[in-house]
């Protein structure tokens, strides 16, 4: 055994490093990450823990409850309500939505060229947002915009007369929901990718009909993928800012734009109630992301 590791030793003309030398070696795999740590660090927890110290303090520095109570004021209630209200809806419009068209892209025989299509576009729109997007329902949506025009003019339909309004809660929604479907798109399509064709096959073989594999095998499997995906589009949505602003300024008052308000100094300036509205954002979001991550872990146990 000796002779053979010295000709081994002989014939590639090298030795293994001494341990010392192992245990020195510098943690270069590490570099790779390290801009993402650093910016995680300082643009997500850093400000993230200053808001949340900020929350319970007062301008002298001292602790402080009076913000987290005056969060109960009528007028900020009504500003998360609103975001809440605005949020579930492009959420749940999005989601089933967006589950319909991946399950046609995915299970509906349609080409392959419409499925690259389709995914490619919804991984832009689902980053398109703030001021181009609110432009663009502006001059599609808005009093004069080319939609209004055309109905008013072919079908005699005037949809301001009959209610709508883009700078409305509806008006924010339907714009929301012009990212909200295809983030669905991109996020649900690995599931119904994950559903196995023996699963059918199988079902076929007892007897079930096409129904029935849907409602008792389909539907349960994807379901924690789909709730969770809906709680990711209602945090999507929640936080939401440039959109809502460029879109309605302050005719809608929902949470971000009056924290938005509070933060500049433009309503009582109290930079601290900012603080505790951003607060209590942090919580809703990362409650909702909690769940996601739950329901998440659920559907990769049946996908794998």
């Amino acid at each position: 055994m000796t002779d053979i590791s010295m000709s081994d030793h002989a014939v590639t003309g090298k030795t293994a490093p001494p341990a010392e030398a192992r245990s020195m070696r510098l943690p270069t795999q590490w570099l790779g990450v390290a801009p993402f740590f650093i910016f995680a660090i300082m643009f997500l927890i850093l400000p993230t823990l200053y808001l949340m110290l900020g929350a319970f303090q007062n301008d002298a520095g001292e602790f402080t409850l009076e913000n987290i109570v005056a969060l109960a004021q009528p007028s900020i209630v009504a500003a998360y309500w609103i975001s809440i209200k605005v949020s579930l809806a492009s959420s749940l419009i999005g989601a089933f939505a967006g589950l319909a068209i991946a399950i046609a892209i995915v299970r509906g025989g349609l080409p392959d060229w419409i499925r690259s299509a389709t995914l490619t576009f919804s991984g832009v729109a689902s980053n398109f947002a703030g001021v181009p997007l609110a432009f663009a329902f502006l001059a599609t949506l808005g009093r004069l915009g080319l939609a209004t025009v055309i109905l008013n003019t072919l079908f005699g339909l005037n949809i301001y007369a009959h209610g709508f309004n883009i700078l409305s809660f509806w008006g924010l929604t339907l714009t929301y929901v012009y990212f909200q479907i295809p983030l669905m798109v991109v996020i649900i399509v690995p599931a119904i990718d994950g559903l196995k064709k023996e699963w059918g096959e199988a079902a076929a073989t007892l007897g079930a009909t096409m129904s029935q594999y849907w409602r008792m095998v389909v539907i349960p499997v994807i379901w924690p993928s789909f709730l969770g995906t809906v709680i990711l589009l209602f945090a999507n949505a929640f936080g939401a800012i440039a959109t809502a602003y460029a879109l309605t300024g302050s005719s809608l008052n929902i949470v971000p734009i009056l924290l938005y308000a509070q933060i500049r100094g433009d309503v009582l300036h109290n930079a601290h109630l900012g603080y505790a509205i951003a607060f209590g954002m942090i919580l809703i979001t990362g409650l909702a992301n909690v769940f996601y991550i739950w329901f998440r872990t659920r559907s990769e146990r049946w996908l794998k």
